[in-house]
């Protein structure tokens, strides 16, 4: 595996937020730097805990008004801070959709035998659509390899969701993707979350979760890859080489083309789709009964 050496970065949480419709109550304008100089490189577990697990957060952002807000993409197209305080009111309330036409930067679609799942990459939610409901949001999805997303992250937005429905008390939750210099996919995310109403006491926690694949040797800069055997990137798959499908994205269905159930899709809810049918099936699409696809 390709250590993540001299790893000199800073991570500067600055954030200017301006939330329309949010009746003026805005998190503060708060900012912590952290050194991960002396980061130890992957070793083995998905993260590791930032500044003895205590959170960022300041005593201005304590508030119990829920709210979102997403950084804009940099000149490279590539996500930044994004920061919620967390309440039942912003928890989805319909299943989620597609995904799928959203390309983060460094996106690769690949394969490999020793990734559960088969697919190195996932399109990685910063804030889960568990806690917030954001769905195809592009300023909320990095290239993120299937370790980041089910053994880095997934505990702790599970964690976050749980302790919200329970007690509809409000969690600050914080997700700053770290990048290097000008690589496309983040070196991994610093994860920061601390229960509001009872003081940290549900939920505390600041976690760096590595951006990594065991097996695999990933190239940061294109997100190109490779077995840790192998001494050249996979082979990975064009966007428009595959087969063809239509998604109905208020069914949840995909068809072929010349279903006769095509017809009957209403165009706002059509989305055409070439690629493999496994993704679609993991984004958790149904195959249409009709034509079986």
């Amino acid at each position: 595996m390709k250590r993540i050496q001299a790893l000199l970065i800073t991570i500067t949480l600055f954030c200017t937020l301006l939330l329309s419709g949010c009746e003026g109550i805005l998190p503060s304008s708060s900012s912590a730097s952290y050194s991960l100089d002396d980061l130890p490189a992957y070793s083995g577990e998905p993260y590791v805990t930032i500044n003895d697990n205590e959170p960022f957060f300041t005593q201005e952002d304590m508030t119990t008004n829920s709210y979102e807000t997403y950084s804009d993409l940099d000149a490279l197209g590539r996500c930044g801070v994004a920061w919620a305080n967390v309440g039942i009111d912003l928890m989805p309330t319909e299943d989620r959709g597609s995904i799928g036409q959203v390309k983060p930067s460094g996106w690769q679609t690949v394969k490999y035998d020793v990734v559960d799942g088969k697919y190195l990459y996932n399109r990685c939610h910063l804030i889960g659509f568990q806690l917030t409901g954001e769905n195809a949001n592009v300023k909320n999805l990095i290239t993120g390899t299937r370790y980041l997303n089910v053994d880095g992250m997934l505990p702790f937005e599970n964690q976050v969701a749980d302790y919200v429905k329970e007690t509809e008390n409000h969690v600050l939750y914080r997700v700053t993707p770290i990048f290097q210099e000008d690589e496309l996919v983040a070196r991994g995310v610093l994860m920061e979350g601390l229960s509001v109403e009872d003081g940290g006491e549900g939920i505390c926690f600041c976690v760096y979760a590595y951006n990594v694949q065991p097996g695999i040797v990933i190239d940061y800069a294109t997100g190109d890859s490779w077995l840790e055997e192998d001494d050249q990137p996979q082979e990975t798959t064009n966007a428009s080489v595959g087969t063809a499908y239509v998604i109905n994205t208020n069914s949840g269905k995909f068809h072929l083309p010349t279903c006769s159930s095509v017809e009957d899709i209403s165009p706002s809810n059509r989305q055409d789709y070439v690629g493999d049918r496994q993704e679609l099936l993991d984004q958790g699409y149904t195959p249409c009964g009709i034509c079986k696809p």
